[in-house]
């Protein structure tokens, strides 16, 4: 019985003491539970707040960028109305400086005569003129024409680099692109009006050279590419290449010592060939120490050199330059580029000299000429200006008027 008792006592004492420890356990739970209801709690509160204030902030943000669009058109307005008035603007100073413009060494007496003064004297005088010029005057340039006025511009397109040229062959209506500085592509179109549709140079046909071309100072006659290599620094070959059988057809090491460059501001062009009535011309450097740019005469079938002047025009700070009639033109500009000029000739007959000339300013800028190539067909010139393809529509008068 007593044993029974003892029992019985000890399982009491069990039981309540299990009961304890679970009733400990329950309120620890209670607590871990409350504590986590709590920070949930909090949390839900904290997300509410980030919440609203994002919110808030995308608001604010939507408000600010609609303000900036609205900005934004405005300015845009803005600038399409200062840009209007800034084309009017240069047009005004471009018929102003047509008529005003000084002779690049004349005096304020020297004027530039007036076109139509020009056109009677030329109708008057046509018959005499074709008299001296036969019987007192021998001729290198058969040409009696000179440059008189830029008379309009066509801005094509923009499309390559911001250096390169395009020309158009003068015996058909197939225009020429080089992109570019250096390169063996070449690409062809079958006009200017395919060439100003196409979306980029990769439009044409590309032609791939032999060797590389050298600078903006190609050129396309009679059906040959004519184009500068450099091998070496010292090394200036003049390529003629076929266009119908894709060959070239011959080659000649030009006198170019040092490889220097033709045009100060555009150190790349090494040689310039130029083409006109008369045929080829590559204008040059004939090394480094020279200042002024030197001309060839080139003939057009064995790339011989049939005579060499010294034009006076210095390299410094000219950009580009052509030939029309046997006479040089050089573009000059500044470093920082303004507004570019033509601003000294060279004739290779004597008849015309710089300080008789008028200085002709071209009608817009957008950076600085990489190239100037006449086509004697169109008499235009093919212009690239920072990676604008322009063209100038030009006025000539004869030479002895001057």
């Amino acid at each position: 019985m007593r044993g029974l008792l003892l029992v019985l006592v000890s399982t009491a004492w069990t039981l309540a003491a299990a009961q304890y420890y679970y009733q400990g356990l329950m309120d620890y739970l209670e607590n871990r539970l409350s504590a986590m209801e709590d920070r949930m709690q909090l949390y839900q509160h904290q997300s509410h707040g980030v919440h609203t204030e994002l919110q808030n902030f995308r608001k604010r943000a939507a408000e600010t960028v609609d303000g900036l669009k609205n900005q934004h058109l405005d300015l845009f307005k803005d600038l399409e109305r200062a840009a209007v008035r800034l084309e009017q603007l240069e047009r005004d100073m471009d018929a102003v400086e047509i008529r005003t413009s000084p002779r690049a060494c004349g005096n304020a007496a020297d004027r530039v005569l007036e076109q139509e003064v020009w056109r009677r004297e030329e109708e008057e005088e046509e018959g005499e003129w074709e008299e001296e010029w036969e019987e007192g005057y021998t001729t290198v340039s058969d040409c009696v024409e000179i440059l008189s006025a830029i008379r309009s511009v066509k801005i094509l397109k923009r499309v390559g680099g911001a250096k390169g040229l395009w020309t158009r062959d003068p015996s058909s209506s197939r225009v020429y692109v080089f992109n570019g500085t250096s390169g063996d592509a070449v690409y062809q179109f079958d006009s200017v009006r395919e060439f100003s549709r196409s979306a980029g140079v990769a439009g044409g046909r590309l032609i791939r050279l032999p060797s590389d071309w050298t600078g903006a100072g190609g050129a396309v006659y009679n059906g040959y590419l004519y184009y500068v290599h450099q091998e070496t620094r010292t090394d200036v070959q003049l390529v003629k290449f076929d266009l119908m059988s894709g060959a070239v057809s011959d080659a000649a090491v030009f006198p170019a010592e040092g490889g220097a460059p033709v045009y100060e501001l555009n150190p790349e062009t090494v040689a310039d060939v130029a083409a006109d009535d008369e045929g080829l011309w590559v204008l040059y450097a004939a090394s480094g120490a020279e200042p002024n740019i030197n001309l060839a005469k080139l003939d057009r079938d064995s790339l011989d050199i049939e005579q060499i002047w010294d034009t006076g025009c210095p390299r410094e700070k000219a950009e580009a330059a052509f030939v029309i009639c046997g006479t040089v033109y050089v573009a000059y500009n500044t470093r920082l580029a303004s507004r570019s000029r033509l601003q000294c000739l060279f004739d290779v007959n004597g008849v015309v000299v710089s300080e008789e000339a008028p200085l002709l300013y071209f009608p817009r800028r957008y950076g600085a000429h990489a190239s100037l190539k006449y086509n004697p067909e169109e008499r235009q010139l093919y212009a690239w200006d920072d990676g604008y393809q322009i063209i100038y529509r030009l006025s000539l008068k004869r030479k002895l008027l001057l």
